[in-house]
C-alpha cells in the first residue's frame, strides 16, 4: 500500500511532514501549511482516515512502516522535520524507534504513552452503544469543540466523522490506548520537542514526562491555558514556536519546562 498525501511548498527546502490525530485528517494542518510554505511540506492521511479511508486497517506500526518509505523517497539528503498531534505523535515515536537516524527534528504534541487498560477493555461495548451518536450534529459539535475545531472546519470534521466505521474507531482507540514507548526510542538521534497542554488530563502530562525521560535528545514543555489540540487552538503561537525552536532552539518563555 502507498499512503495518499498532499504536497506543498518549496521542494528544494527541508522536508516537513505533518501527521494528524485520530478521527480527523490532513486538513487539521491547513494553518501550518500556509505558514511553512518555504518548506517542502507533506501531509499524509493515516490509514482509515481521509483519502486513505478504505485501503488498509490502521495500526501505529504499520503506519510508521509506510511513512518511513515515504520519507526515504522524498528526503533526498535534506533535513527532515516531523510534526505530529496525538495519534500522529504516537506514530512519530514509533518511526523514531524504528529508524533512529532518519529525522533531524521531531515535534511530538499530546502523545499518550501510558496504556489505559481499564478503558481498553470496554472500548468495543462502549463504541457499540455510542457509535450512533457520531452522526448526530449536536454531539459532533461538542466533540469538535473539545478538539478546537473551528466553525470553518466543522463541516469537514462532521463529514469525516460520519464516514468512519465502528470497526475503524475501535481499532484506532485500541491502538491509541495500548501504545507505549518502544524499547529503541532512546536511540533516536534527532532533536525532539515534546509538548502537552496545561489543561490536558493527568495521564497526558505523565506521558509527556515519560517521553522526555525516554530520550536524552528530548526537551519538553507544558503550554499554559490549553487542552488537547494546540495547533488548532492557537495556530499562530504554534507556528512561531516550531519555527523558533527549529531555527534557534528557542522556546516560549511562558511555557513551563518538563523536567
Amino acid at each position: 500500500m502507498t499512503l495518499r498525501y498532499q504536497e506543498y511548498g518549496d521542494r528544494s527546502a527541508p522536508l516537513m511532514l505533518f501527521l494528524h490525530g485520530g478521527g480527523v485528517s490532513g486538513w487539521m494542518w491547513d494553518k501550518q501549511i500556509q505558514y511553512f510554505n518555504h518548506y517542502h511540506c507533506i501531509v499524509p492521511d493515516l490509514p482509515e482516515h481521509g483519502l486513505n479511508n478504505n485501503e488498509i486497517n490502521f495500526s501505529i506500526k504499520g503506519s510508521a512502516e509506510e511513512l518511513i518509505k515515504l520519507i526515504e523517497e522524498k528526503a533526498g539528503g535534506k533535513k527532515v522535520i516531523l510534526i505530529g498531534f496525538s495519534l500522529g505523535s504516537q506514530v512519530i515515536i514509533q518511526i523514531l524507534s524504528m529508524k533512529p537516524d532518519l529525522i533531524d527534528f521531531a515535534i511530538i504534541n499530546s502523545a499518550l504513552v501510558r496504556p489505559i487498560s481499564y478503558a481498553y477493555n470496554i472500548i468495543k461495548p462502549t463504541i457499540k452503544l455510542s457509535f450512533p451518536l457520531i452522526g448526530n450534529r449536536f454531539f459532533s459539535k461538542l466533540q469538535a469543540k473539545t478538539l478546537y475545531v473551528s466553525e470553518d472546519y466543522f463541516e469537514k470534521y462532521y463529514e469525516e466523522s460520519c464516514q468512519m466505521k465502528s470497526d475503524t474507531l475501535v481499532r484506532v482507540l485500541e491502538e491509541n490506548m495500548s501504545f507505549e514507548i518502544p524499547k529503541d526510542f532512546g536511540e533516536a538521534n534527532g532533536k525532539i520537542l515534546v509538548t502537552v497542554g496545561e489543561k490536558e488530563k493527568a495521564v497526558m502530562k505523565k506521558s509527556a514526562k515519560d517521553i522526555v525521560e525516554g530520550n536524552s535528545n528530548c526537551i519538553g514543555i507544558m503550554i499554559p491555558g490549553i487542552g488537547h489540540g494546540i495547533s488548532l487552538a492557537m495556530p499562530d503561537f504554534f507556528n512561531h514556536m516550531v519555527e523558533a525552536w527549529i531555527q534557534e532552539g528557542n522556546l516560549p518563555k511562558e511555557c513551563k519546562v518538563i523536567s
